[in-house]
């Protein structure tokens, strides 16, 4: 059974599932589905064309499925697609797809935090088990991958990607491509390191992990440009699904991926 305040708005062409919780003055537009278990809190405001899985919470302020902010949109059916257990915090924005993409979808994958004041832009692509923390913002069709972190107040160009397992400091200007399993942040955005603790969190065996930190050593630090070092990485460690993921990802890089940490001092990578 589902709980509507009486001051809320709901539009009787909106399809709810059960168990549905919606606040006063939440506004849910025509065209939108919300699944099982959802909590949609006071203010809140969903537009039309948004499709939202089960077990999600959307707290006061979010505004979900607006227009793009895309001088190429002209009002064509495009959508947002949220997936289950997801959490929208308050004040966060996720706009609708355009078709000049090809995608005319904006996504956001299963088990992700979007905290406070994060935006998320057109035809984006957030994918599952990621946190965009609080004054996060991502331009039209950037990519996060399954399980990346985007410290407060990271800004992401247009088209970028940010891969599998990433994390990027707070307040990094997001201008190059993230490749997967590292750490990064500074101004200049540059390669810190390997996400540790992230993959120990995630049940990495200490061996992979390992083979992970060679891999970006001989991409990195090995007096290699990009391409030299992939070829070596590529002839000279064994098959594994983490050096497919990375060097996939280099190849397919259009905008190029983020360069080396420079020396401190005393000579050591930081």
């Amino acid at each position: 059974m589902n709980k509507i305040h009486p001051l809320a708005t709901v539009s009787p062409k909106a399809v709810l599932g059960d168990n549905i919780e919606i606040g006063p003055y939440a506004f849910i537009d025509d065209n939108v589905e919300i699944g099982d278990g959802c909590k949609i809190l006071p203010h809140a405001v969903i537009f039309s064309y948004v499709r939202i899985g089960k077990n999600c919470e959307i707290f006061p302020g979010a505004v979900v499925g607006a227009i793009p902010q895309d001088l190429k949109f002209s009002g064509e059916e495009s959508y947002v697609v949220i997936g289950d257990n997801v959490t929208i915090r308050e004040c966060a924005t996720i706009n609708r797809g355009t078709a000049a993409s090809g995608k005319a979808k904006t996504l956001i994958g299963d088990d992700s935090l979007i905290m406070s004041y994060v935006h998320v832009a057109h035809d984006c692509r957030v994918g599952n088990h990621c946190i965009l923390v609080s004054f996060v913002g991502i331009a039209g069709e950037t990519d996060v991958d399954d399980w990346a972190i985007l410290g407060g107040g990271a800004k992401a160009h247009q088209f970028s990607k940010i891969g599998k397992h990433a994390m990027v400091g707070g307040a990094s200007k997001i201008n190059k491509d993230i490749p997967p399993y590292v750490l990064c942040g500074r101004d200049p955005i540059c390669y810190a390191g390997v996400n540790i603790v992230g993959l120990r969190r995630r049940g990495f065996p200490s061996e992979v992990i390992r083979n992970i930190k060679d891999i970006y050593d001989t991409i990195y630090f090995q007096g290699y440009n990009i391409t030299d070092g992939c070829a070596k990485v590529e002839a000279g460690f064994p098959e594994s699904e983490e050096k497919n993921e990375i060097l996939s990802f280099i190849k397919n890089s259009k905008r190029g991926i983020i360069r080396a940490s420079e020396p401190n001092e005393k000579g050591d990578f930081e």
